[in-house]
């Protein structure tokens, strides 16, 4: 999901144990090895795929000039070069990108996880409007979690297909008892789910102060979910009785502030235990206090960024640690959601975990459980020395101006939902994407570098390509939109054109034939080998090309819900959506710092765009391509 794409380093990386080397155990590690390896794409089809992605982009004469440095770098052989050390980084590693894309486009990536790269969702509100109702549902919820960790702990999650072929389930493997860790110029992951003896606690955080929770009995069963939130309610009664420092907010920092004050909080005994066992936890469970109400049309705006951010330093943004996997946010006033650090998971695996809970928190609970006398949660201690003090202040300031600058619009499309495009024998996501690309060249009046995340999972490791859902196809249909020279008909053919180029490009995408990673790993590779950068890197048309100005991603989920990320870049969009049958829900994202961007403008004018295209198609005779 993350469209970032590696800066040129000064010097070769070192690669830290990477958070994919955790092992499997027996039956799925017998799946993984039958899954084959991501294949390096023949360079002249990426050289050729590269020129044609420009199209739409640049200017004829940038484009010329971009066609000469191309060929000088096939002909030069520096091009064959780096393929052929591709080529042999495939055949030893069992993912040639997996490591590089991990280091890269997460963990030396030194902006702020916080809405720069972990990702929230937002699931539908529930119900209860108190503090018993919140703690109940958490209990179903915990247990829900538990409940799909037995499944991965058991090896009973069932191998997903994608057009029929298995796909890669590593990822599940990384979510639970994971960590990222700050580090001065690159962070690392750690994972527990795979030591000799696995956590059984997780973390329950409350009124800023956070609390270890066993969740299993003795004898390695779960607790029950009235033992939960009879643990939850002792949780919730000591943390109202101290003065409470915000220390969460620590990991809402740029990374290489943060690595600083980890090491110097560390450096306490006690500091070090707490930060270990949240660590260590198998997850996170937030327990956010109301925030202010709003009107229904604002609120699922207001959750999806008290999801990602947590409301700034007066709200709920001190009541996390942002650097862990997977936290729940559970609030008293109904809202609900999470938010994830993204760099051991794409968001489909997160996805599937929701659904999985939200199904088993609306299961009747059979039994009531006889009440043991359970030990106390152990609150976690912190000592703060002026230092400390010095830097969760700091932390705060540059925290609530980010809060400030995300500007997130989160809205219902109702005119249809994928019935529609499927009923017209079209992809709803192409349909959706095209669609997007319509409102953008409407809002600005040209097309701009589109990012789609590709999953790549049909290779073992496999993480994400891009789909460029700009595209030649795409730019001629929405020129013709708004022409009045042009027949409804003709502009029909041009939008079914434009969805059947971006549907041949995912299916190049998820067989691992895409151009982005391709050039990135050429790149990448040039610079570990210490050699000139090749000047096609350092052009212009590239620039535009990687400078994403729409980054986007379909998250499909049985819940009623939608997944939320910031724009990658300061001028760009995130925008992301759930198709539902007959509804889409939609997220899109902008900064407020930039003049020329406007969430809610998005939204509008990508509203339009949808039930524009719709009458086009109902109110002319089908055409065939």
């Amino acid at each position: 999901m993350l469209a970032f794409i590696a800066k040129s380093m000064a010097k070769p990386v070192r690669l830290v144990k990477p958070v994919s080397s955790v092992k499997l155990p027996g039956r799925y590690l017998t799946h993984q090895e039958g899954l084959p390896h991501l294949p390096v794409p023949p360079l002249q089809q990426t050289l050729e795929r590269y020129m044609l992605a420009l199209k739409p982009l640049v200017s004829q004469e940038e484009w010329n000039h971009t066609k000469q440095l191309v060929e000088d770098f096939r002909e030069s052989g520096v091009g064959e070069r780096l393929q052929k050390g591709l080529e042999r980084r495939g055949k030893k590693m069992e993912n040639w990108l997996s490591d590089w894309w991990l280091q890269t486009a997460y963990l030396e990536y030194r902006l702020p996880v916080v809405v720069h790269s972990s990702p929230g969702v937002v699931l539908p509100k529930q119900d209860f409007a108190d503090r018993q109702g919140q703690l109940r549902f958490a209990a179903k919820l915990i247990e829900g979690v538990l409940d799909f960790k037995t499944m991965i702990d058991n090896e009973a999650l069932p191998v997903e297909y994608l057009g029929g072929k298995p796909l890669c389930m590593n990822q599940y493997y990384q979510i639970l008892s994971s960590c990222r860790v700050p580090g001065a110029k690159r962070d690392s992951v750690v994972n527990y789910s795979q030591v000799k003896k696995p956590p059984t606690h997780i973390t329950v955080v409350h009124n800023f102060q956070f609390f270890e929770l066993d969740v299993y009995n003795s004898d390695g069963t779960p607790l029950t979910v009235d033992q939960i939130f009879t643990q939850l309610e002792k949780i919730w009664g000591t943390s109202l009785q101290t003065n409470k420092e915000p220390i969460g907010i620590l990991t809402s920092n740029h990374r290489n502030s943060w690595a600083k004050a980890y090491n110097n909080l560390i450096k306490d005994k006690t500091n070090k235990e707490s930060v270990r066992t949240i660590q260590k936890s198998i997850f996170t469970v937030c327990l956010d206090a109301p925030m202010p109400r709003v009107s229904d049309e604002l609120y699922k705006s207001r959750v999806a960024a008290q999801m990602l951010h947590g409301a700034g330093s007066r709200w709920n943004s001190g009541n996390r640690w942002f650097d862990k996997t997977l936290q729940f946010i559970v609030a008293e006033d109904g809202s609900c959601g999470l938010v994830y650090e993204h760099a051991p998971s794409e968001g489909p695996p997160i996805v599937a975990l929701l659904d999985h809970i939200v199904e088993y928190t609306k299961k009747p609970e059979l039994i009531r459980s006889p009440m043991t006398l359970l030990p106390m949660p152990k609150k976690l201690r912190f000592n703060i020395t002026p230092e400390i003090k010095n830097d969760i202040e700091k932390a705060k300031q540059n925290l609530n101006i980010m809060v400030h600058d995300l500007d997130i619009k989160v809205f219902v499309f109702d005119g249809f939902g994928k019935d529609f495009p499927k009923k017209e024998q079209l992809s709803p996501d192409a349909f959706i994407q095209v669609a997007l690309q319509l409102a953008y060249y409407r809002m600005y009046g040209q097309a701009c570098a589109t990012y789609e995340s590709a999953s790549l999972r049909m290779f073992r490791l496999g993480r994400t390509d891009t789909i460029r859902s700009t595209s030649v196809d795409s730019l001629h249909f929405v020129q013709s939109m708004d022409d009045p020279g042009k027949q409804n008909q003709e502009k029909i053919d041009l939008f079914r054109k434009a969805v059947y180029a971006h549907r041949l490009y995912t299916d190049m995408a998820i067989s691992g034939k895409a151009i982005d990673r391709h050039l990135l790993g050429m790149k990448l590779l040039a610079i570990e080998d210490l050699v000139s950068m090749p000047e096609i890197f350092m052009d212009t048309s590239y620039a535009v090309a990687m400078h994403f100005n729409l980054s986007t991603s379909q998250v499909p989920a049985k819940t009623d819900c939608v997944m939320c990320f910031g724009p990658v870049v300061p001028d760009g969009y995130g925008v992301c959506y759930n198709p539902m049958e007959s509804h889409i829900n939609f997220s899109v994202s902008a900064f407020n710092s930039c003049a020329e961007t406007n969430a809610a403008r998005l939204a509008h004018y990508l509203e339009r765009a949808l039930c524009d295209v719709q009458q086009l198609i109902q109110h002319s005779p089908k055409s065939k391509l």
